[in-house]
């Protein structure tokens, strides 16, 4: 009998885990241990019933990914317990420290179709999302915010490369030397092909600023017909406080020796639009707004940072 991740996970959780080197694969930076299931990524083959869930790391992907469960759940939130995020909707391109199984291995054992999460940048998405028409939802953050997130994830994961100070993360991030690579390629790339194919695309900071607006869209989009009590328990229950509880969401339940949650948690404040001010300085926000002011020019994308 095949095991889950979190079941795999807790197997092997006195596993040691060590930081593993950037490496590149068709021009995108990512982890080592990527590059054993890269060829096979490029060949996965989506359903048109599929669901592509996408981001940049740490641009709300765990909370789209609650939300998205709910709808197509009709806010069971039983149904919705019935496993870790990272079992209910696996993570296509990612693997683990062997013997834990990749996203591929757990695609491989779901029944089709089904909802797949990707940090993959839009012009290395397996082409066969687009030949089937599968649908698509994207998330974007505003770059400093995401930053600050990012740098306390790679703080906390184990076998991401070693984040550095953060005045080097900083530098990192707006050169792109990151895992999954430049936040500016991503968000712009995948908001170029929103309107060639059936991706919806969403914002951070409208999703916080008012859920049930935007959680209508997803329902829209999904094409599930909702009832009003129905809305207002998937807006509860995918709220930060209600996530930050749940150890089916909030990746608690992960062993230390995988995420160590002494250095940070996954889920580590409430969300808030603007904490990149508390990191900050003067010089080095004026860096980002002129090298944002430069990077997006060309762009109809635009961000909220307040």
């Amino acid at each position: 009998m095949k095991m889950s991740l979190q079941e795999a996970l807790e197997k092997h959780s006195e596993q040691v885990i060590r930081r593993y080197p950037l490496v590149l694969l068709d021009g995108l930076p990512l982890s080592e241990l990527l590059e054993a299931n890269w060829e096979e990524v490029k060949r996965f083959k989506a359903f048109p019933d599929d669901l592509l869930i996408a981001s940049y790391p740490k641009a709300g992907t765990t909370w789209l990914q609650e939300i998205v469960d709910m709808i197509l759940n009709d806010g069971d939130v039983e149904k919705c317990r019935r496993a870790p995020i990272y079992d209910r909707i696996p993570f296509l391109e990612t693997v683990e420290p062997k013997p834990i199984p990749s996203g591929l291995d757990q695609l491989a054992q779901m029944a089709r179709p089904c909802v797949i999460k990707t940090h993959l940048p839009f012009h290395l998405t397996p082409k066969s999302f687009w030949e089937q028409d599968t649908k698509a939802i994207y998330i974007a953050r505003n770059g400093k915010d995401n930053m600050v997130s990012y740098f306390y994830f790679d703080q906390m994961t184990t076998s991401q490369p070693d984040p550095g100070t953060w005045e080097e993360y900083f530098q990192k991030f707006l050169s792109g030397n990151l895992t999954w690579g430049s936040w500016y390629d991503h968000v712009k790339g995948w908001w170029d092909a929103k309107d060639k194919h059936r991706i919806l695309y969403l914002f951070y900071e409208d999703v916080k600023q008012d859920p049930k607006r935007e959680i209508q869209k997803v329902v829209r989009f999904l094409e599930k017909d909702l009832g009003e009590e129905t809305l207002e328990r998937i807006v509860h229950h995918t709220s930060f406080d209600v996530m930050k509880k749940n150890p089916m969401a909030n990746y608690s339940i992960i062993p230390k020796s995988f995420f160590n949650t002494d250095v940070s948690q996954f889920m580590r404040k409430a969300g808030v639009i603007g904490d990149w001010k508390n990191h900050f300085t003067v010089a080095q926000n004026e860096i980002f707004d002129e090298d944002y002011r430069q990077k997006m020019a060309a762009t109809s994308l635009k961000f909220r940072f307040e």
